[in-house]
């Protein structure tokens, strides 16, 4: 049975990675690497120095493919991310039968933490239903950029005793600050936090962190969701592309 190791690798910054996924490189025979065209190609770059770097195996290999666009047009979000990923399964099934032999295991190494905003597992499962290609497979954790993130602004993640809500910029009208005082927003394309609309709301924004290529802004969210938007958008034209993460929070650890 072919044996598929899914590896979170961190956010970015090749020192990230753990010891067991370090390790866990080192039992694959084969390591996959994706690519996203030509604007994100500092994304598989990355992939292939913590190769370089931790991969002592000598009779590993690397195989780059490419990964499927998203089609949006005429589609729901819900209808174009399950078409999208029904596209990723058929390129992981053809990777698994071409590339990878019985008894031999093969890693996917995955941006960040597989289990937080990743579908690898989701995919990997649907692979595993389709039923041509035998195999298992188990999941290493990583460091996310929701961890890199508090780091580099020197916070922490939760006001004492309360939650926090993990959600997206779709999603974020329905929860701050009305139902969570601390709210993290991942996969945000149109800013929502500029339609955020309170005085005591404070924001802790970052992209491409743990890169050399790290921003980091914070402070009172009506004070600094322009400048925000402004380093945003120069960052995303001079990049091509961008991965950005933040934190809205209102409230003290202990109310008075």
């Amino acid at each position: 049975m072919r044996h598929i190791l899914i590896i979170g690798i961190g956010a970015g910054n090749p020192e990230h990675i753990t010891v067991q996924a370090i390790n866990a490189l080192n039992r694959a025979n084969v390591l996959f690497i994706p690519t996203k065209g030509a604007k994100k190609t500092e994304l598989a770059e990355v992939r292939r120095d913590i190769c370089a770097r931790y991969v002592t195996r000598s009779d590993s290999r690397t195989v780059e493919f490419a990964v499927p666009v998203r089609r949006t047009e005429g589609r729901s979000y819900v209808q174009s991310v399950d078409d999208w990923h029904a596209s990723i399964a058929a390129t992981y099934e053809a990777l698994l039968e071409g590339e990878l032999a019985e008894g031999q295991s093969g890693a996917f190494l995955v941006w960040g933490d597989p289990m937080l905003y990743d579908s690898t597992i989701r995919i990997v499962e649907r692979v595993h239903a389709l039923g041509s290609v035998d195999f298992d497979f188990e999941v290493v954790p990583g460091i996310t950029s929701l961890q890199a993130l508090c780091a580099s602004h020197r916070i922490p993640l939760n006001l004492v005793g309360k939650p926090v809500e993990i959600t997206t910029g779709r999603r974020l009208a329905e929860s701050f600050p009305q139902k969570s005082e601390t709210a993290v927003v991942m996969l945000d394309g149109e800013q929502a936090f500029h339609k955020i609309d309170d005085p005591d709301a404070e924001i802790y924004w970052g992209a491409y962190l743990g890169t050399p290529d790290e921003i980091v802004i914070s402070g009172r969210l009506a004070d600094v969701k322009e400048d925000i938007l402004k380093a945003r958008a120069e960052a995303r034209e001079r990049m091509g592309w961008i991965m950005d993460i933040y934190l809205l929070r209102k409230g003290a650890d202990f109310d008075e």
